[in-house]
């Protein structure tokens, strides 16, 4: 489990790290809080900040799910495809919004293979 942890950990990290990306093109575009619109740089980092809550609201359930019901271990691996997904997401839609469709296609496909496979092997426990 403690790879779970360490990963859990990770995930949050990035979404902090994001979330002072934001922060951060706030004071150099001027745009003052609760704005959300401004430049659009600016814009592109917050949708990275608030697309990644989205994706963790899937994704931290997901791995500790399949950390119990599976194998935490590689539940933690699966879990390091998606934070890595997550910074090419981020790389991409800050380039170009048009182009992050690899780095969503990892974070989603972790997502759902820890979910799958949670509930597979929770199903099989259960039986």
């Amino acid at each position: 489990m403690e790879a779970t942890v360490i990963v859990t950990f990770l995930a949050l990290a990035q979404y902090v790290l994001f979330g002072i990306m934001v922060g951060s093109m706030r004071q150099k575009y001027n745009v003052p809080a609760p704005q959300e619109t401004g430049p659009e740089p600016f814009e592109r980092m917050n949708r990275v900040h608030l697309n990644t809550a989205e994706q963790l609201i899937v994704f931290i359930p997901a791995l500790w799910m399949h950390a119990y019901y599976a194998n935490p271990l590689y539940g933690a691996i699966i879990g390091l495809f998606f934070i890595a997904g997550r910074f090419i997401y981020r790389a991409a839609y800050l380039k170009d919004p048009k182009s992050r469709g690899f780095g969503f296609m990892m974070t989603f496909s972790s997502s759902a293979v820890l979910l799958i496979w949670a509930l597979v092997a929770a199903i099989r426990t259960m039986l």
